[in-house]
């Protein structure tokens, strides 16, 4: 029997970090929550650990998490991103995968879905990384809120995209932890860009509809 996965998250004391952070340790993996502080990331563990009843979540500062995690989500707004790659561009290890949750949503100070010159936000992000850490795109369409309301069914696909295949295969493997959700490989990173516009939609969707559960699953596959 495999031993679970160990989760981190960069930058995971937001609202996704923590949402994502509850699904995963709910499911059974074991995840470090790293923030830029310590001490910040020990009062979000204790607040989602006491909300589970079990000690699944640890809490780290970013460089420490970085060298305990198999797997590494960054979960910070994506105006902070490429700051966050860049701080902590010499601590990723060679080999660590990546996983991008960010989206690009336009406001006056930062560009929207399809203003980059990359194509996407995952695209941008990814150039900026060491050779031998492959960013993969994924969880980009499920509503923040909703991970973090453990009583509500996600009962969603996660589109999952990448330029290398054994690394998307290790994201997909993770997704399946989570009940309620099936991965979808949807190709390579370029595909990020209709991912975010999908997550555009999906927040217009939402407001329209005076709701905050708009999410997506395909049907026929």
């Amino acid at each position: 029997m495999s031993s679970p996965p160990r989760i981190g998250l960069l930058g995971g004391t937001g609202i996704e970090g923590k949402g994502l952070a509850l699904r995963f340790a709910q499911a059974g993996a074991l995840v470090v929550v790293g923030s830029r502080a310590r001490e910040r990331a020990a009062a979000v563990v204790q607040e989602l650990n006491q909300r589970l009843g079990h000690e699944s979540i640890h809490p780290a500062e970013n460089r420490e998490m970085l060298a305990q995690s198999d797997l590494v989500l960054l979960t910070v707004p994506f105006a902070q991103a490429a700051d966050a790659l860049d701080t902590y561009r010499n601590d990723f290890r060679h080999g660590l995968t990546l996983v991008d949750a960010t989206v690009p949503v336009k406001s006056k100070t930062t560009p929207g879905p399809g203003d980059l010159p990359e194509g996407s936000g995952s695209q941008f992000l990814a150039k900026r990384l060491p050779e031998g850490v492959h960013l993969v795109g994924a969880f980009k369409t499920i509503p923040a809120h909703i991970l973090a309301e453990l009583e509500v069914p996600l009962d969603c696909d996660v589109f999952v995209c990448g330029d290398s295949e054994p690394d998307k295969a290790r994201v997909m493997d993770a997704v399946r932890v989570i009940p309620g959700l099936r991965p979808v490989d949807v190709g390579g990173l370029d595909a990020a860009a209709t991912l975010e516009r999908m997550t555009a939609l999906a927040i217009r969707i939402n407001r329209r509809y005076k709701s905050k559960g708009a999410r997506f699953r395909v049907v026929g596959i």
